[in-house]
């Protein structure tokens, strides 16, 4: 039986920086769970200033040092990823309108939430802030963002979609201690 995967889209600017960082940190977190065979993750941009690249050096270390793996190629948004995902997640307002102009119906533009609104450190849903021009702390804070974002989503896709999560229980504790048995002699 073949299991209808549930297709996960990463959207930022130039597809460098914020979304493989995000979409790495989800993987990361998809895999710690064993929950791979439920879902389709990619990033990508919506301008087309990167289109086949790699993602940014500071990103890839930044990911390496939580170890999270980016491999990635970078690509542009396109109005037929309405089709392949069910949830498309720009990291901040302008990219959010930008995929919206592209939606072809409610349906589509029911698919497209901000990165943030699954960030329950703030509320309402700031952007993702651009780490580009930055150092190396901006990519870590970056990824603490995108990390947090993460978690937060696939307990909600876990719950909304009724995905069956089957863990190993709590080994039983033991006491140590010795007991006083009485012997029955």
């Amino acid at each position: 039986m073949s299991i209808q995967k549930i297709g996960v889209l990463f959207v930022c600017l130039g597809n460098i920086c914020r979304s493989p960082a995000a979409e790495g940190a989800f993987k990361h977190i998809v895999r710690e769970r064993e929950l791979e065979q439920f879902f389709h993750i990619d990033s990508c941009g919506t301008a087309n200033y990167h289109i086949g690249e790699e993602p940014n050096e500071k990103t890839v270390k930044v990911a390496a040092g939580r170890g999270i793996v980016l491999k990635h190629k970078c690509r542009q948004f396109s109005a037929r990823d309405f089709q392949r995902f069910d949830f498309i997640l720009p990291v901040d307002r302008s990219n959010y309108r930008s995929i919206i102009n592209q939606a072809a119906s409610e349906e589509d533009k029911a698919k497209v939430f901000l990165l943030r609104e699954f960030d329950p450190t703030v509320s309402g849903a700031p952007d993702v802030p651009d780490p580009y021009y930055g150092d190396i702390g901006g990519f870590e804070h970056v990824q603490d963002i995108v990390s947090r974002c993460a978690v937060s989503l696939l307990d909600h896709i876990i719950k909304t979609r009724n995905i069956q999560v089957f863990s190993e229980p709590e080994p039983e504790e033991y006491s140590t201690e010795s007991e006083d048995f009485e012997d029955d002699i």
